[in-house]
């Protein structure tokens, strides 16, 4: 991938920090599965059941509030190994009905994770199809979920200048990749306040958040998205790379290595109000899942574990409601997006139209 970048630079000059994420994971997702101790991070669902139940029972009683609509495309936007998707469709047998009403589609690119979510799912009773886009899904009232997802999506970076917002590009010192910026400013953006400032423009999750909460408003249904980031506007550089779980840096490992960018939680809220939908929330990972009831259901799990089987409960709890900076409990953010008709949803409040 490092020599493709190189060969892409010299003959077309400097790429944008977007073009650069698009091309390293295009290639990393569709040559790997990234999940778990062997690969280069882990995600909620892969940490405990209990996380993908509750979020099952989240969307059976907002199908339920929707009067049972049918059918019901249930969607998920990268769905991993399809754990979450197994969990949930395993909590939401408490109603028999949705699963008569309810048909799977899972949005994901990649080959390789495509066979690991049809071996996940191969049990679940339920009919699936994969989709490349979310304009293939069928129509028809949704729900859908979103964990870690937007997150994953490449971003525009701008430093505030002298001159104004110039975009920060990747280009070529020798065989090494470096950061450079565009002498022209973009316009459109105005005069920074603050020289030194990074701002990121997330054009692509603008982009699929405006075209899912425009389905949402037409055709009905919820949303939810479950990803690290914040409630802008902000300043400064979230790009970052993992692998093999630790921090690495961006430019060192193209295509070999999980390139994300913290999600601003704001502008896909406003996004979601551009199209005609409604926002709700947002609220931090731990006090969502605790409002969902994740204690009484590890209390539950544990009733029936052996002392072992306790203590991995016990553990998986604390780490999917960890407060602090670096907790996923805290820098984790839930944010639904419904059709204006359903005026709540569990664990969240509705934010005002205009926020």
């Amino acid at each position: 991938m490092k020599d493709t970048l190189r060969e892409t630079i010299a003959l077309e000059g400097p790429i944008t920090v977007e073009r650069y994420m698009g091309l390293c994971l295009r290639h990393y997702y569709g040559t790997r599965d990234p999940l778990g101790a062997a690969g280069d991070f882990t995600t909620a669902p892969e940490i405990s059941q209990m996380f993908g139940e509750l979020i099952g029972l989240w969307m059976l009683e907002v199908w339920n509030g929707m009067d049972r609509p049918a059918p019901c495309r249930l969607v998920e936007l990268g769905p991993g190994r399809g754990t979450l998707m197994a969990d949930l469709l395993r909590a939401t047998r408490l109603l028999p009905d949705f699963k008569t009403a309810t048909t799977v589609h899972l949005v994901e690119t990649s080959p390789s994770l495509r066979q690991r979510q049809q071996a996940a799912l191969a049990s679940s009773g339920f009919s699936v199809e994969w989709h490349d886009r979310l304009q293939d899904v069928p129509t028809g009232p949704m729900l859908l979920v979103a964990n870690e997802f937007f997150d994953a999506l490449p971003v525009r970076q701008f430093l505030a200048t002298e001159r104004g917002w110039c975009e920060r590009l990747i280009g070529l010192d020798g065989e090494r990749l470096i950061l450079g910026l565009r002498p022209e400013p973009e316009q459109a953006l105005g005069k920074p306040l603050r020289l030194g400032d990074i701002l990121e423009w997330p054009a692509a999750s603008i982009d699929i958040m405006g075209e899912l909460a425009g389905r949402l408003a037409r055709d009905g249904g919820a949303a939810l998205v479950l990803d690290y980031g914040y409630w802008g506007p902000a300043f400064g550089d979230t790009l970052q790379a993992l692998k093999h779980h630790q921090p690495v840096d961006p430019l060192e490992e193209p295509g070999d290595a999980d390139l994300t960018t913290h999600v601003d939680f704001h502008r896909l809220a406003q996004a979601a109000a551009s199209q005609g939908a409604r926002a709700h929330g947002i609220a931090a990972q731990g006090d969502f899942l605790q409002a969902l009831g994740i204690e009484a259901r590890a209390k539950a799990l544990k009733a029936r574990a052996t002392p072992l089987q306790a203590t991995d409960i016990d553990q998986a709890l604390d780490r999917l409601t960890e407060r602090g900076p670096t907790g996923m409990g805290e820098l984790f953010k839930v944010l639904a997006i419904t059709h204006e008709g359903i005026g709540a949803v569990p664990g969240l409040p509705a934010l005002p139209s205009s926020s």
